[in-house]
């Protein structure tokens, strides 16, 4: 059984929390939070009594395995950097870091360790995600050529991470890193970016709407876009919604999880609904879900000494569509990914 100790008692970490409960070969011993109130909380939910409110004190006093890390990314490099020279795999979320620099040097720390990173990109593992990527990889609709990811919404996420509406970057760097990554995982790397965004909502600093077009080093196309500033009912939060031609046939994920695959002349429709734990809550639910499936295959990975799928260096393909994303909209050009 493996040990681990969580840095970041935030919003988002009691889904982590819920999720390591129902990991097999893993346990949180220790929890670590600058937040009196967070860790104190944290620790009553989920039982767990080893509090720190300094990470290398943690690492330091507790035998841990591993360091699952769900701070904010400003915090990510430090907090990775001290992990790998403590001989801890790590687990850290997203965005895994604003500065490309940074995440090659988090990369290149751990990898001198001789330890796992994996990056917490869990969108690619929400179950009627991972069904499309699946169903894509094994041949059923034939060589992919065009993809569309949407994800759209009005949904208020500000009310749960108020901070959000603080950044210069919002929609591309928050969410739309998840659906690049996917589009990444149906289509494979990529080449060239081209990308627009806008402000809608005048309350926040940051972009909440992108429409970012790539070619992929395959020479296919695919697009991504994202929005928090669509009104529409019902609401799709937080569905990603997927469109997939292939030479052979063509592959739909549509809203309330209904997967349509058509190829020589049939189709057929099934339902591919997220899991509802009973820890969890909709619309919420196909997030929750994810995150047992990420962590799990963390484990795994640990267990066969192989590279998790969102390792810290796979992560750096996806950070780079970020960062040529955001070039792309204020320089009004396409962008080569190699160039960054």
């Amino acid at each position: 059984m493996l040990s681990g100790g969580l840095i970041g008692c935030g919003f988002f970490a009691s889904n982590h929390l819920h999720a390591w409960n129902m990991v097999s070969g893993a346990q949180i011993k220790a929890l670590c939070d600058q937040d009196d109130s967070k860790l104190a909380a944290a620790g009553d939910a989920f039982g767990i009594g080893r509090l720190y409110k300094d990470a290398k004190e943690m690492v330091e006093q507790e035998q841990l395995d591993f360091v699952d890390i769900v701070t904010t990314a400003p915090t990510h490099r430090p907090l990775v950097e001290m992990a790998a020279s403590q001989g801890l795999h790590i687990v850290c979320q997203k965005p895994f870091a604003t500065e490309l620099d940074d995440a090659r040097a988090m990369v290149a720390a751990v990898k001198a360790a001789g330890k796992t990173l994996m990056v917490h990109e869990n969108f690619r593992w929400q179950s009627a995600v991972r069904t499309v990527i699946e169903t894509v990889r094994s041949g059923r609709i034939g060589t992919p050529f065009f993809c569309r990811a949407s994800f759209r919404s009005g949904y208020d996420v500000f009310s749960g991470q108020p901070y959000l509406a603080e950044g210069e970057r919002f929609i591309i760097e928050d969410l739309g890193i998840h659906v690049l990554d996917i589009a990444r995982a149906i289509m494979g790397d990529v080449q060239r970016v081209a990308a627009t965004t806008c402000r809608i909502n005048p309350k926040i600093k940051g972009e909440d709407v992108a429409t970012i077009l790539m070619t992929h080093q395959s020479g296919m196309t695919s697009v991504v876009d994202c929005s928090y500033a669509t009104q529409r009912t019902p609401e799709t939060f937080p569905e990603t919604l997927l469109e997939i031609d292939g030479e052979t046939g063509t592959l739909r994920l549509e809203a309330g999880y209904r997967l349509v695959v058509q190829n020589g002349g049939r189709t057929e429709q099934r339902a591919v609904a997220p899991e509802l734990y009973d820890w969890a809550e909709r619309p919420w639910h196909n997030i929750q879900e994810s995150v047992v499936a990420i962590q799990q295959h963390f484990v795994e990975s640990l267990a066969s000494g192989t590279a998790p799928e969102t390792s810290g260096e796979d992560n750096l393909k996806t950070l780079a569509l970020v960062e040529a994303a955001y070039l792309s909209a204020s320089e009004g050009r396409t962008v080569e990914t190699d160039s960054l």
